[in-house]
């Protein structure tokens, strides 16, 4: 983003648990977004390669993750499921599972002396009007048998009051805009929201639909749940693009990529009027089954407005319910909270004012505030005399940005993010000056190499006069010859003018 110009991803700082690598005993992975399995490349090797625990889909997504790595030793992954217990010596992890964007999404208990721990990974509750399904229902029931210690919670959208929107919702609005199409539905969407994107197929299928998918993610998580048993289609039903103009128009589904305005991706192209087999008419429908990711705004907007532009029908979570979060409201996390009834509560991903809202709703379903604990990135938590004590720490864990900067992984230093910060809104000026070493005068005009400044050929004037006062400024520094030239006084003095 803005503030990381050039970097490609940042990871978590795993300097203390490399310090204690020889104590960890295995990674628990709660579900197959990339947000999730993307840095394990980066993070095993410097932990010590640990055995990964997930369940079937995301060992799959885990794999085809890892399959980019070529040089990296294979990882030592154990396929489990919710209703497996992994021992170890001192302590044992059970699972349950929980409602999400993405199937095999599941929860985790860590089994302590004093209690269980419990992580809820992301997760929603399915509803039905603000009432729990009866398969929520009798999931949670677990946990009343449960001395729960500590839960660990996703905050992610626990301000936006009520419940969300359930999913069912969302594919019912889904199957009548198939259903009714009178031309090619285009449908754009995270590739990682596999349960929606496995309906649509179902939902082809039950219409007499063609499928056609295109982009490499959308392909690619596609062919892993089909792998995994997640669903069937009927022979026929997915066909390949260039197949297209054998079937009407209102036969046609396409699942594609770049509802974030990627200008890479299947639908920028499009928009762009620049992809090979897509080009849109009056009769298209496009769907945006996604909100928009803080960021994308404008390029959303500006894809939006160049499909339109070509006669395209526009429909987005906005003016129809076409999507839903794959992240608790605040009655949702409620209700959660209330059926695991933990003693001590740490809310878990989201920025500080999001982490608060989160404790408020755990103290109305009945947490006290004093049990209640804000961690930030880095800091040391501990459970003391026999789990009736929660501390923060004052010291804490490292926690710098880490980089992955091209073939680069480390600590981004600041000097270097400034720099390029500076550059991006600044641009970037070089002289060449080259100096007689016995007369310290110029051998030739001085050379102006300019990126982002100023427009060079409308700037002859400019870069003339910059020319002078480069070559004179240079001369009367060294003119009694090049001995006892002080050149970073030069330099300052030459920026300076």
């Amino acid at each position: 983003d803005e503030d990381t110009p050039g970097v490609d991803y940042i990871l978590a700082n795993t300097t203390y648990l490399e310090d204690r690598k020889d104590r960890i005993r295995g990674i628990f992975i709660t579900h197959g977004h990339l947000d999730h399995i993307g840095g394990l490349p980066y993070i095993l090797p410097r932990i010590g390669n640990p055995p990964v625990y997930a369940r079937n889909l995301t060992a799959l997504l885990i794999k085809k993750r890892q399959d980019e790595f070529p040089n990296l030793a294979p990882i030592d992954l154990r396929v489990i499921e919710t209703t497996d217990r992994v021992s170890f010596a001192d302590l044992a992890v059970r699972f349950f599972k929980v409602t999400h964007t993405i199937p095999d999404s599941m929860g985790i208990i860590v089994e302590t002396p004093y209690g269980v721990i419990t992580h809820t990974g992301d997760l929603k509750l399915d509803h039905e009007n603000g009432v729990a399904l009866p398969e929520e229902e009798a999931e949670y029931s677990k946990f009343k048998k449960e001395k729960v210690l500590l839960l660990m919670a996703d905050s992610t959208n626990c301000q936006k009051p009520g419940f969300s929107i359930p999913e069912p919702t969302v594919h019912v609005t889904i199957e009548k805009m198939i259903k009714e199409a009178h031309g090619r539905v285009i449908i754009a969407t995270f590739s990682s929201l596999l349960e929606r994107i496995i309906k649509i197929i179902e939902f082809a299928d039950i219409h007499g639909k063609k499928i056609i998918i295109d982009g490499r993610s959308m392909k690619t998580n596609i062919e892993l749940a089909e792998k995994a048993g997640l669903f069937k289609h009927k022979k026929g039903t997915l066909i390949g693009i260039e197949e297209m103009g054998n079937y009407p128009p209102d036969k046609i589904i396409m699942l594609v990529t770049g509802a974030q305005g990627d200008p890479f991706a299947v639908l920028m192209r499009v928009a762009m009027k620049k992809h090979k087999h897509i080009k849109l008419n009056e009769r298209d429908t496009v769907l945006f089954s996604s909100s928009v990711v803080p960021g994308n705004e404008r390029a959303v907007q500006k894809l939006k407005d160049l499909l339109s532009r070509q006669g395209a029908r526009i429909v987005h979570y906005e003016t129809s319910d076409v999507h839903s979060s794959g992240h608790a409201y605040r009655d949702e996390t409620k209700w959660i909270i209330s059926r695991i009834n933990p003693k001590f509560f740490i809310p878990l991903h989201g920025y500080h004012y999001m982490l608060r809202a989160h404790t408020d709703v755990a103290t109305t379903a009945g947490i006290p505030a004093e049990n209640c604990l804000i961690a930030d990135n880095g800091s040391i938590v501990e459970i003391r005399e026999q789990g009736t004590k929660i501390v923060k720490l004052a010291v804490k864990a490292p926690n710098e940005m880490v980089a992955v900067d091209g073939f680069s992984v480390g600590n981004m230093q600041e000097v270097v993010i400034r720099d390029r910060q500076m550059l991006a809104v600044d641009g970037i000026v070089v002289l060449v000056a080259t100096v007689d070493m016995h007369t310290g005068k110029l051998m030739k005009s001085p050379d102006i190499i300019a990126r982002g400044f100023v427009y060079v050929r409308e700037s002859q004037d400019l870069l003339n006069q910059t020319r002078l006062i480069v070559k004179k400024t240079v001369e009367d520094a060294c003119g009694k010859g090049m001995k006892g030239v002080n050149f970073d006084f030069l330099k300052e003095e030459v920026r300076d003018r």
